[in-house]
């Protein structure tokens, strides 16, 4: 398979933060929304956004909280959205369509990591449910609102896409539950969705990019016992990471989300996966989980997914 992942040399790398990416950048004028924009690498990255001007909507599950996080940041607005609750998604969308604005940047930051089994509307498995087809809902119901202005869409994956593929005969793991296999079925189909939402919008100038992050200690961790990630080489027992050097700051793992959504280094491409603030090159056969598994960048899983989040969520602006 041909494949436009290879690295770029963007001058920016692993230490890189969402203010470095955005220097001599001015968003005066855009709108960008940040789903998660109030916590870990999403609060970052709406500093930054607003900071080089650009307004800044943050769709919340818990409004107030998002609104306590975000006090003394300007040029924010905050409104509610569930995205495991596609009723949610669809009336926040109808909110945003009613004022009439046009939206520069999407970034599909929010999501949940290695949860117990849960269940959410249909009985569909939450990770998959929240990470994906919440943002695959709000993306589509939003197009009127992407699509006139070139927006770039940009959703944040994880190196966690390398453990799993996506399991077609049972996506709502309704059989097996792996907590970590299923955060990695939900990863790469973040990846998944930009490499067709990329090919499906580029003809109206919407670019689309996915990414890891990198590894930081953020709220994400928040449903992984302290025994656990002890075990993982995380975290000392008193709670200290073990290898700082082996993490980013939040503000650095902002950097790649906020560079994806931005940069001018970017014109003319997109459906890639990135990290450390350029493109990602293909995994290595060794298994070494860093840059992109092929099956996350396949344009016939790519399309194929969006048939079946199509069918699922009963939205789909391309139909």
């Amino acid at each position: 398979m041909t494949t436009a992942q290879h690295k770029i040399g963007s001058g920016f790398g692993v230490r890189s933060t969402a203010d470095d990416v955005l220097q001599g950048i001015d968003l005066s004028g855009k709108l960008a929304l940040v789903t998660g924009g109030y916590s870990g690498l999403g609060l970052e990255a709406t500093r930054s956004l607003t900071k080089a001007g650009a307004r800044v909507l943050v769709p919340a599950r818990r409004p107030a909280v998002a609104r306590e996080a975000l006090e003394g940041v300007d040029g924010v607005e905050v409104d509610e959205l569930d995205l495991g609750d596609l009723e949610s998604v669809r009336a926040f969308a109808e909110r945003f369509l009613a004022s009439d604005r046009l939206l520069d940047i999407v970034i599909d930051n929010a999501g949940i990591m290695a949860c117990p089994e849960t269940r959410v509307g249909p009985g569909w498995e939450a990770q998959f449910a929240t990470n994906h087809l919440g943002h695959y809902a709000l993306v589509n119901r939003l197009w009127p609102a992407i699509e006139p202005g070139g927006a770039r869409v940009v959703a944040v994956s994880s190196a966690g896409h390398h453990f799993s593929g996506i399991r077609w005969d049972d996506v709502h793991w309704r059989h097996g539950y792996d907590k970590w296999e299923a955060y990695g079925q939900a990863k790469t189909a973040n990846v998944l969705f930009a490499v067709h939402l990329d090919r499906l919008g580029r003809d109206s100038g919407v670019r689309a990019f996915s990414l890891h992050p990198g590894g930081i200690l953020t709220p994400l961790q928040r449903h992984l016992a302290k025994e656990e990630m002890v075990e993982r080489g995380w975290i000392d027992e008193s709670g200290e990471p073990l290898n700082p050097e082996g993490f980013k700051t939040p503000e650095q793992g902002a950097a790649t989300e906020v560079w994806a959504a931005t940069s001018p280094q970017l014109a003319g491409l997109g459906g890639v996966y990135c990290e450390d603030c350029d493109i990602a090159e293909p995994a290595p056969a060794d298994g070494t989980r860093v840059g992109v598994r092929d099956y996350a960048i396949d344009p016939g899983q790519a399309a194929r997914l969006w048939e079946l989040s199509a069918e699922l969520t009963g939205v789909n602006a391309f139909a």
